[in-house]
């Protein structure tokens, strides 16, 4: 009656990597169809990329990447390099080319006889396009 896992003989099909999907295609209804309102309009910029971008990171190494066409920003902890380049994309509108992710723990410190720990969090740098530019580090 039922035939054996042995008996039949499992064939696979080759896999072509032009078929197979990026993951930037896997993600990219993702945050569409997270977002429960409809308030999100072409005009207004995304909730959800306020909350990937945490601040812009203000240091002089950072200026100095700056020059390179390289912006820091800090981010969520849960947030992916996708996730980033979206928000960057919708809030500055700029093309972005690459995206470095690091992650930070937080300094222990001492205060007195207090001991504790500063929060983690985690770096973006991100790379733009030629002849895309964000003037976050004018005037500091």
């Amino acid at each position: 009656m039922a035939t054996s896992i042995t008996e039949k003989k499992l064939v696979k099909k080759p896999v072509d990597k032009k078929e197979a999907p990026s993951m930037k295609d896997l993600y990219s209804d993702q945050t569409a169809s997270t977002t429960k309102t409809s308030k999100a309009k072409v005009g207004e910029k995304s909730l959800t990329a306020y909350r990937v971008l945490v601040k812009p990171m203000i240091t002089e190494k950072a200026a100095h990447l700056g020059t390179e066409n390289k912006y820091v920003f800090m981010v969520s902890l849960d947030a992916n390099k996708i996730e980033v380049a979206k928000a960057v994309n919708s809030i500055y509108n700029v093309k972005v080319e690459k995206v470095n992710l690091i992650r930070c723990e937080g300094k222990a410190v001492v205060r007195g006889r207090v001991k504790g720990k500063r929060k983690d969090f985690k770096k973006a740098i991100v790379t733009l396009a030629k002849g895309n530019s964000i003037s976050i580090y004018e005037g500091v």
